[in-house]
């Protein structure tokens, strides 16, 4: 009776295809690699760099990788990182980590919280931050790195693995892309990257398929008038008053002038005019924020703007030369887009591996992520973003009552519950990859 038992067990291992074999496998290594990433991510948490000076940062994940074989190439697009690792025929998978922080003042009261301080390119000294879990992605990237090396006799093809800076800023994936990412290095079949969560517990994933975040465009504006003294505005072309009325009339561009089913925002973020109360000035400041999924929507838009500060400066009778300006800043970020077909692979892994009650259908969002960028380069390229919960199991459960508020991303005291977050993370990850290399 033993050895029928042990001749089906037998069986039933090698009836599992080799990659989820393998994957098997992969929860044990990363238990015994967990302190050498703990390690990890407590130095990077320890040491964040805002964006565009990521330059320690780049250079410990460059070394992380140089250390497990890649081929590595430095100050790419500024302080980025590319790592090339070459397991004979098959596809390319692209996996992409950012590296920058937030200029931030930590609060988390962790005994490992940062206490940094940099000069920002203004050169105002500020206290900097990992509030948006770069640093969990960094040490999940590294881990994945060190168990995909690890169990290369799994797997066939090549490895693009990219340290990216300035995503806070939208310049990163764009500096990249510029000095030739897709040309200079083997062009992906796939890209992959993960975002944490602030609302998912941690040893959870969510993911979306199609238009996972939007277009970001931000718009500053110019209003220009014609002051003098506030005893006499009829002798002036008040641009307060024609602020207000533009603020006013941007708000029928979502709701008169963009589908109801196609998401949109307009927000005017920011503005400021005068410096007095008896004194009409000559102009207002406004910032505003665009968010959209489609190009048409994100140039209906741009466009309407344009057109109703026009026509209202024109309607209060200012002449074609004092015409608002309006100034779409390069700092855009375009749409986050999962390819459908390899958001329901990597899925169905994931709920093979974790358990269904630990895989989440998430919704759309309008904030932003310049990783889309790297799906839009023609001919399109599938790519995937997942979300990997980082909340501590109490504070969920505490937070679903109403007894506990968790804090947001960006936010001072959001500090993920690292242990298994990072280990789901790395095991997420290495299975993705492992599936999309899988070795026939």
């Amino acid at each position: 009776m033993r050895l029928k038992t042990l001749l089906l067990a037998l069986v039933s291992i090698n009836l599992l295809p080799l990659n989820l074999l393998a994957a098997a496998d992969l929860s044990e290594q990363i238990n015994k690699d967990y302190h050498y990433l703990d390690k990890l991510y407590k130095h990077l948490h320890q040491t964040p760099e805002i964006s565009f000076q990521e330059k320690e940062t780049a250079k410990k994940i460059g070394d992380e990788l140089e250390k497990l074989g890649f081929d590595v190439t430095r100050d790419f697009g500024g302080h980025g990182v590319v790592g090339v690792y070459q397991n004979g025929d098959g596809p390319t998978i692209m996996i992409r980590t950012d590296l920058d922080a937030l200029p931030v003042r930590e609060t988390t009261g962790l005994d490992y919280a940062s206490k940094k301080t940099m000069k920002d390119r203004e050169g105002k000294t500020t206290f900097t931050m990992h509030a948006c879990g770069h640093d969990i992605h960094m040490t999940v990237f590294t881990g994945t790195a060190r168990r995909l090396i690890d169990n290369k006799q799994n797997w066939s093809g090549t490895l693009v693995m990219i340290g990216q800076p300035a995503e806070e800023r939208s310049g990163g994936a764009k500096a990249m892309l510029a000095e030739g990412l897709f040309e200079k290095f083997p062009r992906p079949d796939y890209n992959l990257a993960i975002h944490v969560s602030a609302d998912l517990e941690a040893g959870t994933i969510g993911a979306v398929s199609g238009f996972a975040m939007a277009n970001v465009d931000s718009v500053d504006i110019i209003v220009k008038g014609e002051g003098g003294h506030g005893a006499y505005p009829h002798n002036t072309k008040d641009p307060i008053v024609l602020s207000a009325q533009i603020i006013n009339s941007l708000q029928t561009i979502v709701s008169r002038e963009t589908s109801p089913l196609e998401p949109a925002v307009v927000t005017v973020g920011s503005i400021h005019g005068g410096s007095q109360h008896n004194i009409i000035s000559n102009e207002v400041k406004m910032q505003l924020t665009l968010r959209s999924y489609s190009t048409e929507v994100r140039k209906n838009i741009i466009s309407a703007i344009r057109r109703m500060t026009k026509n209202l400066a024109l309607a209060a009778g200012l002449p074609e030369n004092k015409i608002p300006e309006v100034n779409v800043l390069d700092e855009s970020t375009p749409a986050a887009y999962n390819n459908p077909k390899l958001t329901e692979n990597v899925v169905q892994r994931f709920i093979e591996l974790f358990g269904e009650n630990k895989i989440f259908t998430l919704k759309p969002e309008m904030v932003g992520e310049d990783f889309g960028r790297y799906g839009q380069v023609e001919p399109k390229i599938p790519s995937l973003m997942f979300r990997l919960g980082t909340v501590e199991s109490s504070k969920f459960e505490r937070a679903k009552t109403g007894t506990e508020r968790l804090p947001t991303l960006h936010s001072s005291d959001f500090a993920p519950d690292p242990e298994p977050t990072i280990k789901t993370g790395v095991k997420a990850m290495a299975s993705a990859a492992l599936l999309l290399l899988n070795k026939q």
